[in-house]
């Protein structure tokens, strides 16, 4: 699974990076300071997660299945906090409740992957 970790997190990174130029190039001129830092913070919190599923990724086989936990909680999260965060700044979208359950999610992973590093697999 190590490999898939990082295959997901070299393409979360690319859509940080994506975001990041978008937020700076091309986000609508009207848009209103808490629109522009809300898409900000989506960036920073996609782009801390791509290096944590990378991490995760380089210790998936010694951390075994709660390393593979651990990121599946970060992709997840990601997908639904920058999503939600994204989608409610940028067009208004409905799914701006969902932005605390991606954020359980990648605390979540977080404590997966601690946990990986202090129960290894033997």
């Amino acid at each position: 699974m190590g490999r898939l970790w990082l295959a997901c997190g070299g393409l979360v990174g690319l859509t940080a990076v994506g975001m990041a130029a978008f937020a700076a190039h091309g986000l609508p001129a009207g848009m209103d300071a808490a629109g522009v830092q809300a898409v900000r913070s989506g960036v920073q919190m996609q782009g801390w997660h791509a290096l944590a599923l990378v991490g995760t990724g380089l210790w998936a086989e010694r951390g075994g299945r709660l390393a593979d936990l651990a990121g599946a909680a970060f992709l997840v999260g990601v997908i639904v906090f920058c999503g939600a965060v994204y989608t409610t700044a940028l067009a208004a979208g409905p799914f701006g409740a969902a932005a605390p359950v991606g954020g359980t999610l990648l605390m979540l992973g977080w404590l997966l992957l601690t946990a990986s590093a202090a129960f290894p697999r033997r």
